[in-house]
C-alpha cells in the first residue's frame, strides 16, 4: 500500500499475507531518486568491469558467502512478505545461491576472448570473439519469488560485468533491501543498488539511461515495458508467464506423474510461472491418474501450525482464480476435488477440475493459483496439439516409461524449457538457460546464454600479413578478379 505524506513523499507499506500484519515502510523513488541512483551504477560500472573476472569472482563469491551465513534471516524476510512456508523459502535461498555460484565461477569460461576460424581465404587475419557488459541493467523483479527471480537476472549481470540497479515488487521490498545490504557487506562500490517503489518506479527506471533491462512479470506488463524501451531502443529480457502443460502417456509410472503434478500445480499456491497447469492424460489411464491426484490434494494443509503453503500474496489473484474456475465449471466442465468454495479470502484451497473445454479461460488463461486441469486425450498426438494450443510457451513436461518417446515428445513442444518424468527439476541446474517463447517472453537467463544475454558480443580482426589477393581496395587488378571469377565454384559449387 503506498501512502502520501501531508509533505508530498510517498511510502510504501507491506503487509504480512498470512495475518495482515505490517511489516515495513520503504520510500517510493522518484523519477529523480531512480535517475541517481543509474548515474552511480554508472561510475560504479566503470570500475567494476576493470576487476576482471578474477576481481568480480572474489567480490560475488564473499557476496554469496555473506547471504549463505544468514539464509536463515533471508528465508523469515521471504515468508514474512510472501506468505509461504518458511521451509519453502529456504529452498528458494539454496536453489538461488547455486546459480550465484555457477554464474561467478563460468563467467571467464563463457565471456573470455578466444580466437575464431577465420577460414581459408582469409587465412591473413587473426580473428576474436569476446564479450564485454553492457553497462548498467535495470531488473524489474516479481513477487511470488521475490530472491531466485530477480537474481536469475542480477547475478548473471553481475558475472558477466554489469552494475544492476534492482526495482523488487512492491509486495516484496524489504527482501531485495535486504540482499543489498548484504552486496555491501562485500563490496563498498554502488554495483548493486535498490529502488524501492510502485510500477511508476519501475517505468521511471525503464527511462533513466539504463543500458538493458531485465524483467519478469505479466504478459502484459512485459508489453508495456517493450514499449517503454523502444523509445530509447534499449535492450530487454523478458521472462513472462506460463500455462504450463504436463504430458502423461499410458506406460508412465502414475504414482511419480501425480506426486510431481500435485507439487507443480498446487506447490507455492500454485504461484509459479512453470507451475503445472494443464495436463494432458491417454484416456486409458485417466481415471486412475485423476485418483491419484485428487489422493495427493487431500492431503494439503493451508491452515494450522504447519500449512503446506500459504495464502495468496497478491491479494486480487484469488479473484482470478475464482474466475476462471466459475468459468470452467459453467462449460461443463467438472471439480472433483475443491470447488468455488475452496476460495476463502486469500486463501485457495486445491481445486481440481476434469472435462474442461480447452477455449475456457482455466486452460487458456494464466491462472497463477492452486488449480489443475486434467483433461484425457485420445493419443500422444492430440496431447502435444493441445499442450501447444495456447498463447504461452514457457515450460512442459512429459511422463512416459520409454526414454526415447520422452525426448520426441519434448521435441515437438513449444516451450523453452521441457522436464521428461519430473517438473522444475531444470531450476537447480546451472547450466542450463531458461526462459520462454511466444507470449512467455524471449531473451535467457541462467547457464552460459544468461551470461551472453548481458554481454555485448566484439568481434575483433587483425591482419596479420599481406593478402594473396588485393581485394580491399579500389583498384583491384583484372588478375586478382579473374582469380575471384574461378575461386567462387570452386570454394561453394559443389553444394555440400
Amino acid at each position: 500500500m503506498t501512502l502520501i505524506h501531508d509533505d508530498g513523499t510517498a511510502v510504501l507499506t507491506t503487509t504480512d499475507p498470512r495475518d495482515g500484519t505490517t511489516i515495513a515502510s520503504y520510500p517510493v523513488a522518484t523519477a529523480d531518486d531512480v535517475r541517481r541512483t543509474v548515474e552511480r551504477a554508472r561510475d560504479a560500472a566503470a570500475w567494476w568491469a576493470a576487476q576482471g573476472f578474477a576481481g568480480r569472482r572474489r567480490i560475488l563469491l564473499a557476496f554469496k558467502g555473506a547471504i549463505a551465513r544468514d539464509a536463515k534471516d533471508l528465508a523469515a524476510t521471504i515468508a514474512r512478505e510472501t506468505g509461504k512456508p518458511e521451509g519453502d523459502a529456504l529452498l528458494e535461498v539454496m536453489l538461488t545461491l547455486g546459480h550465484l555460484d555457477w554464474a561467478t565461477k563460468n563467467a571467464e569460461r563463457v565471456l573470455k576472448r578466444r580466437k575464431v576460424k577465420a577460414g581459408l581465404v582469409n587465412y591473413n587475419q587473426h580473428a576474436t570473439l569476446g564479450y564485454e557488459p553492457h553497462g548498467v541493467v535495470g531488473v524489474i523483479g516479481p513477487w511470488n519469488y521475490p530472491f531466485y527471480t530477480p537474481m536469475g537476472s542480477i547475478s548473471y549481470a553481475l558475472a558477466a560485468g554489469n552494475a544492476v540497479v534492482f526495482k523488487p515488487s512492491e509486495l516484496t521490498p524489504g527482501t531485495a533491501v535486504w540482499v543489498a545490504g548484504k552486496w555491501r557487506e562485500a563490496c563498498d562500490r554502488t554495483v548493486l543498488q535498490v529502488v524501492t517503489g510502485d510500477r511508476g518506479t519501475g517505468a521511471d527506471l525503464v527511462r533513466a539511461g539504463v543500458d538493458k533491462v531485465a524483467f519478469t512479470g505479466s504478459t502484459a506488463s512485459a508489453k508495456k515495458v517493450m514499449a517503454a524501451c523502444a523509445e530509447s531502443l534499449t535492450p530487454l529480457v523478458a521472462e513472462c508467464g506460463g500455462k504450463d502443460a504436463l504430458i502423461v502417456a499410458a506406460d508412465a509410472d502414475l504414482d511419480a506423474a501425480a506426486d510431481f503434478i500435485a507439487f507443480g500445480a498446487l506447490g507455492n499456491a500454485g504461484q509459479t510461472c512453470v507451475g503445472v497447469e494443464r495436463v494432458y492424460v491417454e484416456r486409458p489411464v485417466r481415471d486412475a491418474l485423476v485418483a491419484k491426484v485428487v489422493d495427493r490434494a487431500g492431503r494439503i494443509a493451508v491452515d494450522g501450525d504447519a500449512p503446506t503453503y500459504g495464502p495468496m500474496t497478491l491479494p486480487s489473484q484469488a479473484d482470478v482464480v475464482a474466475a476462471h474456475v466459475d468459468d470452467a465449471l459453467s462449460r461443463g466442465g467438472q471439480a472433483v476435488y475443491g470447488g468455488p468454495a475452496s476460495i476463502s479470502g486469500r486463501t485457495v484451497s486445491p481445486i481440481v477440475l476434469v472435462d474442461v473445454p480447452e477455449d475456457s479461460e482455466a486452460v487458456q488463461r494464466e491462472t497463477f493459483g492452486p488449480t489443475v486441469v486434467i483433461n484425457a486425450v485420445a493419443d500422444l498426438d492430440e496431447a502435444v496439439a493441445r499442450a501447444n494450443a495456447t498463447d504461452y510457451g514457457l515450460g512442459a513436461a512429459v511422463f512416459t516409461k520409454d526414454a526415447h518417446k520422452g525426448e520426441r515428445l519434448a521435441a515437438r513442444l513449444h516451450a523453452g524449457v521441457v522436464t521428461i518424468n519430473s517438473v522444475l527439476g531444470f531450476a537447480a541446474v546451472g547450466a542450463l538457460p531458461f526462459g520462454g517463447v511466444k507470449g512467455s517472453g524471449f531473451g535467457r537467463i541462467h547457464g552460459a546464454d544468461g551470461l551472453r544475454e548481458f554481454s555485448v558480443p566484439k568481434s575483433i580482426a587483425r591482419q596479420t600479413r599481406k593478402a594473396a589477393l588485393n581485394l580491399l581496395t579500389l583498384e583491384r587488378s583484372p588478375r586478382d578478379m579473374h582469380l575471384v571469377e574461378r575461386m567462387i565454384p570452386m570454394l561453394h559449387g559443389k553444394g555440400r
